[in-house]
């Protein structure tokens, strides 16, 4: 099966600026790809080397099975969407208006425009000129011109930006559907504690290398990061510090009644024992890192000279 998409030591250079450095990356079909890393990272840099609108200086980077800009790249745009940071329309324009403009490049029949609109919570502004709308609506309206034509392969770069709570929630739920559906998904964000559950997969980039790749639970072991463990009931201090003496445990002030731990993640079956011995255990919590504490750790590793992924 062909990779949705793969970048092969792929170096891009402007002026003075070494974006990418010799990256290499795939994402297959069906899979949600979050990309990570600080401003200035190269994943901007990344998504327009998939679409196609650069070139890399060297390197070479397959979409769908297709050189992004080869001769086949104008058919090839039709099986892509994209969401960019910052979305910008006619502002004179209604918001159906826009999307069946967008439809009409896209080949796609303009009834198609009124379902999305209804799709992403917008069939009720849809004849409101633009320049009216919330920066939450123009969100859900860029995110609507993504999703013409059922893309093969989705770039979003900071979808849930300006949405609330409910927007973002429905913005998942689209994410998970597609890729059930089969469709690629490249997802860029900063508010890392909404994304967790919706991806498959991790890469984070720092400085235009990739310092790490691979599923949350793959990096959670290479990081080896600390668990947390809060457990309730009274009278847990005492002995358990002392059973756990030599373990690598450390002890959080908590509230009355519970204690929090942090514990090597090859002690925790030792920690648990030791929890369940206690005759007034009531509740006991386990907490693997976070997404946002395994980016933390992998960019601050790439930022001191910590080698990067192979």
């Amino acid at each position: 099966m062909k990779h949705a998409v793969e970048l092969h030591e792929v170096d891009r250079r402007f002026r003075g600026v070494h974006a990418l450095k010799s990256l290499s990356l795939t994402v297959e079909p069906g899979e949600v790809l979050g990309l990570l890393g600080h401003n200035g990272a190269g994943k901007s840099t990344m998504m327009k080397l998939v679409l196609g609108v650069l070139a890399p200086t060297s390197g070479r980077v397959t979409v769908l099975g297709e050189d992004p800009r080869g001769h086949n790249a104008r058919n090839l745009r039709l099986q892509l969407g994209y969401l960019p940071e910052n979305v910008s329309f006619y502002d004179n324009l209604s918001g159906r208006e826009v999307l069946r403009y967008f439809s009409r490049l896209k080949r796609v029949p303009v009834r198609d425009a009124d379902q999305l609109l209804e799709r992403v919570g917008l069939g009720h502004a849809a004849s409101r000129r633009v320049r009216t709308y919330s920066k939450g609506m123009r969100q859900r309206l860029g995110l609507a011109q993504a999703l013409l034509g059922q893309p093969r392969l989705l770039l979003l770069d900071e979808p849930t930006v300006g949405l609330d709570p409910m927007a973002v929630r429905d913005v998942y739920g689209m994410i998970d559907s597609l890729r059930g559906s089969g469709t690629s998904v490249i997802l860029c964000s900063h508010v890392l504690p909404g994304v967790e559950r919706h991806i498959d997969r991790v890469a984070i980039l720092c400085e235009g290398r990739l310092l790490a790749s691979g599923t949350i639970d793959t990096l959670r072991e290479e990081a080896g990061l600390p668990l947390r463990i809060h457990a309730r009931g009274r009278g847990l201090n005492g002995a358990l510090q002392a059973r756990l003496d030599g373990h690598g445990v450390g002890f959080e002030p908590a509230d009355a009644g519970s204690i929090r731990l942090t514990a090597p993640p090859s002690e925790k079956l030792q920690v648990l024992r030791a929890l369940l011995e206690e005759p007034d255990l009531s509740d006991v919590t386990v907490e693997p890192p976070t997404l946002d504490s395994l980016y933390a750790h992998f960019d601050a590793r790439g930022r001191n000279g910590g080698q990067p992924h192979a």
